[in-house]
């Protein structure tokens, strides 16, 4: 097809009439093609389009438009909206693995895609390694993403808490790698610790500082268990971003529950 588009566009490049030595006609030659002409040559160049190679980048790589023109404007905060995650939102939650979760963010960031072997589509609804659920960013604050990892890798206990699994450290010790994309040095690394109560729900929090991690050399974090799932929400930002940006990721992480 596309052979036969390029003959039929030779063809009328061919049997157009010559350029006139009027310099002025020469000039609108363009555009006094007879319509019919015109329509066979917009034609063949759309069936010529498909063989232009077009670059798009990765799924893993690709961003949405900004979160403020389609997420609700948070009710704590006009500069922030709430996003609430549902079924329509990741394989996980489409299965049950996972229960509903929510947090805001500023209204410039933009949701990054997962890549399918990331995000658990895959191995769902029996995961055995944990998979990143959503991730949001901003090139000049940071960026969050959610992580869930089956219980059964920290607990063989049913339906454990926090409190089952063991202490802030016992938990971010086995997830820490989740956090900083590559290893985590709790004795270096992991600045300050605390526990959380909202309503029935426990929480460990955490502040790290991770000069080599992939995420970002500055991480605010947030766990909780439910059913059959730990959920880690981690906030994350390079050297330049956090002076101006760590009051924001702390309100991001405040702001997380399930």
């Amino acid at each position: 097809m596309a052979s036969a588009s390029v003959s039929s566009l030779s063809s009328i490049l061919s049997s157009s009439k010559p350029l006139s030595s009027n310099k002025s006609k020469s000039f609108q030659y363009p555009f006094l093609l007879q319509s019919s002409s015109r329509r066979q040559f917009l034609k063949g160049f759309t069936l010529l389009t498909p063989l232009i190679p077009l670059h798009s980048p990765s799924p893993s790589h690709a961003k949405e438009v900004e979160v403020g023109s389609y997420l609700p404007q948070s009710t704590s905060d006009p500069n922030f909206v709430l996003f609430q995650a549902s079924s329509k939102d990741t394989p996980a939650l489409r299965a049950g693995n996972v229960q509903p979760y929510q947090f805001v963010l500023p209204t410039t960031w933009k949701q990054l895609r997962i890549a399918n072997i990331l995000s658990g589509n895959y191995c769902q609804p029996k995961c055995a390694e944990p998979w990143i659920e959503v991730k949001f960013e901003d090139e000049k604050q940071g960026k969050v993403q959610v992580v869930a990892s089956p219980l059964i890798r920290l607990t063989n206990k049913p339906n454990a808490t926090l409190e089952d699994i063991g202490t802030p450290e016992k938990v971010i010790g086995s997830l820490g790698p989740f956090v900083t994309g590559n290893t985590l040095d709790l004795d270096e690394e992991l600045l300050e610790t605390s526990v959380e109560k909202i309503g029935d729900q426990t929480y460990y929090r955490y502040v790290l500082e991770t000069p080599f991690a992939l995420t970002g050399s500055h991480n605010i974090a947030k766990a909780t268990a439910k059913g059959n799932t730990v959920i880690l929400f981690v906030a994350s930002a390079n050297d330049k971003q956090w002076p101006t940006s760590q009051k924001t990721l702390k309100t991001i992480v405040d702001s997380f529950h399930v």
